[in-house]
């Protein structure tokens, strides 16, 4: 019996890893138009997020930017030996950031800002062929980060933000693909967490060898999430099994990787800027998650093993009048490795291909927008580590996984 304990413990379980691994590259609507590259562009308060330091080289003595970004994502699934397919039905996604700069003197400057770079979610019919690894999730996570840049002279700028970081995560699974209660339903278990809250950090550093090149580099620090106490719902257990697994608590960490970005932004003419970014995100401390019920069900030990990955992006705006045009593209590789593969993180090498634009309706007013298509590389993927109550084993579950996401965003800028 105590090994059955441990068995379901583990199924159920698994997926919540998924919240430190699911990263939204959404940050800012100009940014976004030019392949998310911002690390060395010094054009508007979206560097409070993308790179600190460049708050001192703002035009103006402040500015408030925000936007909204509409996203809509699916999967398919397919095992062609099985003949089982399986189709995503997710929700619209719509992550947020505001971002405030004040010039306090000639070398300091400071600003806010608040953004949801981790968040969205993924709806599977119930009951389908992985139900055991997950029906549907959603998370949530918000951050709020003061920040302060230092201007060492005209060529030499640092940065520093202090984010605090609230979020939520809500997943509920089948406990694996033949329990069922009395009357023929399936068992699953929902957990949630919510307010599970830490702290991070953001530093920048700003050149500007010239007037016509900068030179950008950020670091973003890891950020764990504790989750304590959180509450864990049972549902349509068998009578037999009703006192190992009862609606209980749980505890768990959840984590967000650092990352490391280095851009180059040259004004190719007094109109148009191309921009180069070079991300490095730290997947590697994403080794596992241990997931500790406070009942009988006891703990279980749920292997990840990513690996760091990077992402290479490439931007132009040219402006025209009171137009500025922008188009970029990126290419994301996955940090998931060969076996790990579950179906809420069942994500490839990806390209994004972006275009944006703003438009002055005042000398001080902006209106933005931009717009992400991204392609998702096909592939057969598994996970091999979902545990077998009959054989005591491990087994796989896998197929053929195809995704597409579009992301439609809009915003203003403020200049005072």
């Amino acid at each position: 019996m105590k090994r059955f304990i441990i068995i379901t413990t583990s199924m159920c379980l698994a997926s919540t890893a998924y919240a430190g691994g699911y990263r939204l590259s959404l940050q800012g609507q100009k940014a976004l138009g030019m392949g998310h590259t911002g690390v060395a562009m010094t054009d508007s308060s979206e560097v409070v997020f993308f790179n600190p330091a460049g708050m001192t080289s703002l035009s103006s003595d402040a500015e408030i930017t925000g936007g909204i970004t509409a996203i809509q994502s699916e999967t398919s699934f397919q095992n062609e030996t099985s003949n089982a397919t399986a189709k995503t039905d997710n929700p619209l996604g719509t992550p947020f950031n505001i971002y405030y700069s004040q010039k306090h003197s000639d070398n300091i400057s400071f600003g806010l800002g608040l953004y949801t770079p981790y968040g969205n979610s993924v709806e599977y019919p119930d009951d389908w062929a992985g139900s055991h690894l997950v029906n549907n999730i959603e998370l949530k996570a918000i951050f709020i980060q003061p920040t302060v840049a230092y201007q060492f002279n005209e060529q030499y700028s640092i940065g520093l933000g202090i984010a605090y970081v609230t979020g939520s995560v809500e997943l509920n699974r089948n406990l694996d693909p033949s329990t069922a209660d009395e009357n023929g339903n399936r068992s699953n278990v929902t957990i949630e967490a919510s307010g599970v809250d830490s702290w991070g950090y953001n530093i920048g550093f700003l050149a500007k060898p010239s007037e016509r090149l900068s030179l950008g580099i950020s670091y973003r620090s890891k950020i764990v999430l504790e989750a304590n106490d959180e509450k864990a719902d049972f549902e349509n257990v068998p009578a037999g099994l009703s006192t190992i697994l009862p609606d209980t608590t749980f505890d768990a960490e959840l984590i967000l990787p650092a990352e490391l970005t280095i851009g180059i932004a040259f004004d190719l003419t007094p109109n148009t800027i191309l921009a180069v970014d070079i991300n490095r995100t730290f997947w590697s401390a994403y080794e596992n998650l241990d997931v500790t019920f406070n009942s009988l069900a006891g703990t279980s030990l749920n292997p990840r093993n990513y690996q760091d990955s990077n992402i290479y992006r490439f931007g132009v705006q040219h402006t025209i009048s009171d137009w500025a045009i922008r188009g970029g593209i990126y290419y994301d590789e996955t940090p998931v490795k060969d076996g790990f593969y579950t179906p809420e993180a069942a994500r490839n090498d990806s390209i994004g291909f972006t275009a944006g634009t703003s438009y002055n309706i005042t000398k001080s007013l902006q209106i933005d927008a931009s717009l992400l298509i991204l392609r998702l590389k096909e592939f057969d993927g598994s996970f091999d580590f979902v545990p077998d109550n009959t054989s005591g084993g491990l087994v796989s579950f896998g197929g053929e996984y195809k995704s597409t996401s579009t992301a439609l965003g809009l915003g203003l800028s403020y200049q005072f």
